[in-house]
Parts: C-alpha cells; sequence; structure tokens
C-alpha cells in the first residue's frame, strides 16, 4: 500500500507558474515509475506528465510539452510537476499516482494508488 498526497496547487494568472509535490510513504518509492494526471469539470481524467523509477525517462502530453517538468527526488520520497506559462485550459484537479510495472505511461488505467488531488486554478 502506498499513500500519496499533492500539494501546491493554488489560484495562478496566465502565464504564471506553479510547482506541485506529491509525497509518497513507503521505503520502495525508488521503484515506482509515477504520473500525473488531471480531470477539468465535465471532462475526463487526462494524462499530462509521468516519469520512471530513476527518473530517467519522462512522457508528457502534447498539450503540456515545453512548458511543464516533471521530476523526483527520491531521497525525499517526493515527485514534482513545475507548471510554467500556465494556460486557462490548464485550470483541473491534479493527481499523482503510481504506475504499475512495464505498463503504458499514458493510460489511466497503467496506474494505482492515486492521491487526493490538488486544485489549479488559473485565471485569465
Amino acid at each position: 500500500q502506498v499513500q500519496l498526497v499533492e500539494s501546491g496547487g493554488g489560484l495562478v494568472q496566465a502565464g504564471g507558474s506553479l510547482r506541485l509535490s506529491c509525497a509518497a510513504s513507503g521505503r520502495t518509492f525508488s521503484s515506482y515509475a509515477m504520473g500525473w494526471f488531471r480531470q477539468a469539470p465535465g471532462k475526463e481524467r487526462e494524462f499530462v506528465a509521468a516519469v520512471s523509477a530513476s527518473g530517467a525517462s519522462t512522457y508528457y502530453a502534447d498539450s503540456v510539452k515545453g512548458r511543464f517538468t516533471i521530476s523526483r527526488d527520491n531521497t525525499k520520497n517526493t515527485v514534482y510537476l513545475q507548471m510554467n506559462s500556465l494556460k486557462p485550459e490548464d485550470t483541473a484537479v491534479y493527481y499523482c499516482a503510481v504506475r504499475l510495472w512495464r505498463t503504458d505511461p499514458y493510460r489511466s488505467g497503467s496506474y494505482e494508488f492515486w492521491g487526493q488531488g490538488t486544485q489549479v486554478t488559473v485565471s485569465s
């Protein structure tokens, strides 16, 4: 069992930045691939970014590529999502999750142990 706690969300103007954090419990965090998803009101949950267990490989949705950066610090059991040049369409609840071994990083079905989410609101 892994517990995930997201933080860092808030209200920001378009063009601004936020850094989300996802703190994980457990001693084997460094063996977990991780991902970030988001869900806007009335929409399905969508993939944002993912990182391998070591941090060597990263994956991004086309909509955030070049603006968002996923990273992790295995000494702190934490994965981050740095979000720059935010747009109103980035407004959503952002979730982190643990990815199952050798699964497609882009699919929500590849993930388990979801956090409770953190709200990001970007005003125009």
